[in-house]
């Protein structure tokens, strides 16, 4: 038997354009039928060889219209334009008449019919009636057409609706991303790896009963990789990767997140071995049961949709579902229970040896000087996370294109630190008096952090005014830190104050240069006072505020859960720890006053100082 040849996958849709054609076409082909002559065909002859076939005896009947005539003749006769044998024949009788034709007519005995004129002007009128009727059938079919197009697109096809309510997977292929890619979190990387494993041998893990957790959580700040780490996972283990952002279950429209949330599952499902990464979990999955900012009815059918698909797995399905947020603690306690996002891998800002391998990473294809050292760059980036150290690296690459060097320097990667951590440069006509109280104040604060023994030793100082800065002191601390001692912090507090102390001693007077200065140093009190129990007369007992955001879901009011008399003592105690830090800064000015007019001076001349100059005027720092 002949193969039978398989249905289109997409069939061509009706078109509204060919069916109006038609529907004309059939009106057209109407009238022409009702106003075509029941003699059949007929051949146009002339006036004159009609009357000599009347005078021959040739015509049987006659059928007069006004002035125009069809006629039948005995016999088949060599007629027409092209004499061809007919019956039938048409003929136009002048408009002066013909008074001879009548008696011929009765004279050769032909049958003769007279009907009134043709009137075109009612079939106008009929094909004008009907034009609406057949521009509303018209459109009838185009929307009809349309609709089956955007809901199924067509038959078996994807229509925009149906794309709409699946939403928008970036990619469902497998990643070219491994391990080696993900530079530092060995400890997230230690926690994943039986993942990887399982999905690559499901088997082995089910035949000793072992039920691999369905959801894991990454958890961590900003730019720490989350979303790198689950491309990792899925190159690592050589599966399909489904990757969508909270944000996009969440439209106007009631139940778009919630279909989408079943289409993605429906996918992985169908070609796991999978995984399935949702980003920014916290934008559907934040707490439910407030009215006031997150009561928004879609976000929670969506969030339930999810943990509706997470209980639905029956433990055979190779699929792990990946969620990324850096607020873990606004998350609903459901999605976090045992059976759906259980498992909680924590991502942190990398460390000095994690940074030195993101680094290495991050410039594999960026041509280096030989003055580059790799630990000099990572111990001036504290803080910095991986996004961070990989915009760092483009910013020091495009300072060397801008500069035309063919290798990328040591001097870009200080200058784009400087940029990122610091700001841009700014082009400000600062007065000679302001410029000299600017060095007073750098010098203030350069010159307290290098003589007290636990401060962060001074890494540069500037009077060049850079973002929202006229001038920065930077320090750089020679450890990373995990806790926060006593003497370190309170040391911190003489540092902040030691630029306005510097003024009080040198200028007589203030300016509002501090301002910044003594935010950050009444935030650093009151949370020593109230959070961290520093303060003798108050002990350790927590004060603080509430941080819990109404917005969150967590509190709707912001209750106080203490006095006003211990309001008082933190207010009393934090302006104690103020006032004796200031003292302490004004005692190292004074006593220093040498040292500091020399660093004023150098300052004022250079704008910027480093390490070495700063040393060169107020000596060796004083080590604890």
């Amino acid at each position: 038997m002949p193969e039978s040849q398989p249905p289109e996958k997409y069939p061509v849709p009706k078109n509204w354009i060919i069916n109006a054609v038609i529907i004309i076409a059939l009106i057209m082909l109407y009238f022409s039928l009702t106003q075509r002559s029941a003699t059949g065909s007929a051949y146009v002859i002339p006036y004159s060889e009609f009357k000599q076939l009347l005078n021959e005896g040739k015509l049987m009947s006659l059928t007069l219209r006004g002035n125009k005539a069809e006629g039948t003749l005995l016999q088949e006769t060599n007629i027409g334009p092209q004499k061809e044998l007919s019956r039938y024949f048409k003929t136009h009788i002048p408009d002066i008449g013909d008074e001879s034709l009548l008696p011929s007519l009765e004279a050769q005995h032909v049958e003769l019919k007279v009907f009134p004129p043709e009137d075109t002007a009612g079939m106008r009128l009929i094909l004008l009636g009907l034009l609406p009727w057949i521009l509303i059938i018209a459109f009838w079919f185009w929307a009809l057409n349309r609709v089956q197009r955007n809901v199924t697109g067509g038959l078996g096809g994807k229509g925009e609706l149906s794309k709409f309510l699946q939403g928008s997977t970036k990619t469902a292929e497998i990643p070219d991303i491994t391990f080696d890619d993900v530079a530092g979190q060995d400890t997230a990387k230690r926690e994943v790896t039986e993942l990887v494993e399982f999905l690559k041998h499901p088997s082995h893990f089910r035949q000793l009963g072992a039920e691999v957790p369905r959801g894991v959580l990454l958890m961590g700040p900003p730019g720490t990789g989350k979303t790198l780490m689950a491309k990792a996972l899925a190159g690592e283990a050589g599966v399909r990767f489904y990757s969508i952002s909270g944000s996009e279950f969440i439209e106007v429209f009631v139940g778009v997140g919630a279909s989408r949330v079943r289409h993605l599952f429906e996918e992985a499902k169908k070609n796991s071995p999978a995984i399935i990464f949702i980003d920014e979990l916290d934008s559907v999955g934040r707490t439910r049961g407030t009215g006031l900012g997150s009561g928004h009815d879609e976000r929670e059918q969506t969030l339930n949709q999810i943990l509706a698909e997470l209980d639905g797995f029956s433990g055979h399905e190779a699929i792990i579902v990946l969620g990324a947020t850096n607020r873990p603690d606004v998350l609903d306690p459901a999605i976090l229970r045992p059976g759906r996002f259980d498992r909680h891998v924590v991502l942190e800002l990398p460390d000095r040896k994690d940074r030195i391998a993101i680094l290495k990473v991050h410039t594999r294809k960026v041509p280096l000087g030989d003055d580059i050292v790799f630990e000099q760059v990572a111990s001036g980036t504290p803080g910095f996370s991986g996004a961070d150290i990989k915009n760092l690296v483009n910013e020091a690459a495009m300072l060397a294109a801008r500069d035309k060097a063919t290798k990328v320097g040591m001097t870009h990667f200080d200058e784009a630190r400087d940029k990122l951590m610091l700001g841009t440069v700014r082009t400000l006509a600062i007065q000679p008096d302001e410029r000299h109280r600017l060095a007073v104040h750098e010098s203030g604060h350069a010159l307290v952090a290098h003589f007290l023994p636990h401060a962060d030793p001074i890494y540069k100082v500037s009077i060049i005014p850079r973002g929202r800065a006229l001038g920065v002191t930077h320090q750089l601390p020679e450890h990373e830190r995990y806790t926060l001692p006593e003497d370190y912090l309170r040391e911190r507090l003489v540092v902040m104050l030691g630029g306005r102390s510097a003024e009080q001693v040198l200028l007589d007077s203030v300016s509002s240069g501090a301002d910044d200065d003594i935010a950050q140093a009444t935030a650093l009190a009151r949370a020593m006072v109230s959070r961290w129990g520093m303060s003798k007369e108050i002990g350790p007992v927590d004060l603080r505020d509430s941080e819990e955001h109404p917005f969150l879901g967590r509190e709707i009011a912001q209750p106080r859960h203490f006095s006003e008399n211990s309001a008082q003592l933190v207010d009393k105690a934090v302006k104690e720890f103020l006032g004796k830090a200031e003292t302490r800064a004004m005692d190292l000015i004074i006593s220093h006053r040498k040292e500091l007019d020399n660093l004023i001076n150098e300052l004022e001349e250079h704008e910027t100082l480093n390490e070495e100059q700063i040393e060169a005027c107020l000596g060796k720092k004083r080590l604890p």
